[in-house]
């Protein structure tokens, strides 16, 4: 089967078109025949070790000291299953479903194998292959967080980064969760913002959301622009921050906000959950949730689709399509 192979870390230069084994699924596997998978920021980061402060000995330690443990990078995909282990009970031949594999990657290829109990749902009918191969790793970032920081109906929220594959899941999110929701992004992506609904959006180049005199209960921060000592003027008493991407400093300043301010820091790795999931698709099926699609790209043509990423620029979004 062909895969986009990457051999060291790097520049999108690095990621190559090859030929390799196609797997064969275990008893309690199931082999999916991939139609669309996407390139996240998450991706890129693993592919370049371009990292927040103090993770990047940590990502060597996960993803490969020298070269990369996993040659095949990719985390979220939509296919049809093609063949199943004997001990398979969930999933059938011909089945439709997207699926998150997260850190074990691999998704860059013509055919994944999957634990039939892992992150696979069935697609929504509503969705396309590409829109459904983008639900997973914004939405799932998204509900983590929220969840972690307890957002109630009624509450303001104010989404630092509304615009990208996180930023837009959490505005959806946060929507339907009942939130007041600021959406803080450039001047051109504000339409978008505010028809996901926002109620407010803030041009980043245009006004400082930390200057403006405006507070918030919850404050999430997707781009790692916001640190506390940046954004605590801007947070009410007993508000949380949820840095979703964070370097090591920010993070272990976390207990200090706790013990010395009514305020509460949030970061770290997100959790995965199944069950995420399928609250996902469910929330896609009826047409409160819709991953936003920026640009889709041809298999052969992913390292264009990496340096458009690198950019830091994508709307939502960047699909492979295979």
């Amino acid at each position: 089967m062909k895969a986009i192979v990457y051999e060291r870390y790097g520049s999108p230069d690095v990621l190559q078109l090859q030929e390799v084994e196609k797997p064969s699924p275990k008893n309690n596997e199931v082999l999916i025949k991939i139609h669309a998978a996407t390139v996240t920021s998450g991706d890129c980061r693993v592919r370049s070790l371009n990292v927040p402060a103090g993770f990047r000995f940590i990502m060597r330690l996960v993803f490969g000291i020298s070269k990369p443990r996993q040659p095949i990078l990719g985390s979220e995909l939509a296919g049809v299953i093609e063949s199943v282990g004997k001990d398979v009970s969930k999933f059938k031949v011909g089945d439709a479903v997207f699926a998150f594999s997260d850190a074990a990657l691999g998704c860059y290829a013509e055919y994944k194998c999957m634990a039939e109990d892992g992150a696979i749902v069935p697609k929504p009918s509503s969705l396309t292959f590409e829109e459904a191969a983008a639900l997973s790793f914004g939405g799932t970032t998204a509900l983590d967080f929220l969840r972690r920081g307890k957002l109630k109906r009624g509450e303001s929220v104010l989404i630092n980064g509304a615009s990208g594959s996180v930023g837009t899941a959490n505005v959806q999110l946060a929507k339907h969760f009942g939130a007041v929701v600021t959406g803080v992004c450039s001047g051109a992506n504000m339409e978008l913002v505010r028809s996901l609904g926002a109620s407010h959006v803030i041009d980043y180049t245009q006004e400082d959301f930390t200057k403006n005199g405006e507070t918030y209960d919850v404050i999430v921060d997707t781009v790692g622009t916001a640190p506390f000592s940046r954004c605590k003027a801007s947070l009410k008493k007993g508000g949380r921050l949820l840095m979703v991407l964070a370097g090591l400093p920010d993070m272990l300043q976390a207990p200090w906000v706790l013990m010395t301010s009514n305020r509460k820091v949030i970061a770290g790795p997100v959790t995965v959950r199944v069950e995420d999931l399928h609250f996902l698709a469910g929330l896609a099926e009826v047409g409160k949730f819709k991953p936003v699609i920026d640009r889709r790209y041809p298999f052969e043509q992913i390292a264009e689709a990496h340096r458009y990423v690198d950019t830091g620029r994508k709307k939502g979004n960047v699909v492979i399509t295979l």
